[in-house]
């Protein structure tokens, strides 16, 4: 959930345009800047050594990213990896005004503490979805959440697999099941849901 109230600092902070594809922060490097989208949107996700991916969450239009501000107040390097979905706009605070403002501004330090709050709940909520539900709820969840108006979304089975917190097979087999069940349909590119009222009640 965005913060509604901006404080004048990030209103009138620099900003800087990133195009779609492009890679924010990388595991292991310093954050230097505090970060909040303006426009567009954020994907972090997490990797293991084997190469597979997870993503944490999504940084969208008037939020600040959760490990960004962990980094900048515990001082410490990132522990995952962020890449731009949309060509995204952000405001941009360098990491020693940030420090400063902390101490200065309530305004400044309350919009950070209240995001950081926020995502934090949303982060534990994730994993705790990950861990206690089911793949067949959470994979019926996000094609809900995430179809449009026809029912229709345009993904791919890695990518659910990345944003469930899976493996593409498993994604793929619950899919086929869906599919056998008459429940969606699945395209090269693209699911389209047929039956959203007995989705909605799978465990």
């Amino acid at each position: 959930m965005a913060i509604t109230i901006i404080p004048a600092a990030i209103q009138h902070a620099n900003e800087v345009v990133l195009d779609a594809g492009q890679r924010v922060f990388v595991q292991g490097q310093t954050a230097d800047n505090y970060l909040v989208v303006t426009e567009g949107c954020v994907k972090v996700f997490a990797r293991s050594r084997a190469g597979k991916e997870v993503i944490l969450y999504h940084v969208n239009q008037g939020e600040m990213c959760f490990l960004t501000t962990a980094c900048l107040l515990g001082h410490t390097k990132y522990p995952a990896e962020a890449i731009t979905e949309l060509e995204t706009t952000a405001s941009v605070i360098p990491a020693k005004d940030f420090d400063r403002l902390l101490n200065d501004s309530h305004p400044f330090r309350q919009f950070v503490f209240e995001g950081l709050s926020q995502r934090l709940a949303q982060v534990t909520q994730r994993f705790e979805q990950m861990v206690l539900e089911s793949v067949h709820h959470r994979l019926a969840e996000f094609l809900l959440i995430h179809a449009d108006t026809n029912g229709v979304l345009e993904t791919t089975h890695e990518a659910l697999a990345m944003e469930i917190g899976t493996a593409r097979e498993v994604v793929s087999r619950h899919l086929k099941s869906m599919e056998q069940k008459g429940l969606i349909r699945a395209e090269r590119g693209l699911v389209v849901v047929l039956k959203p009222d007995i989705l909605a009640k799978l465990d």
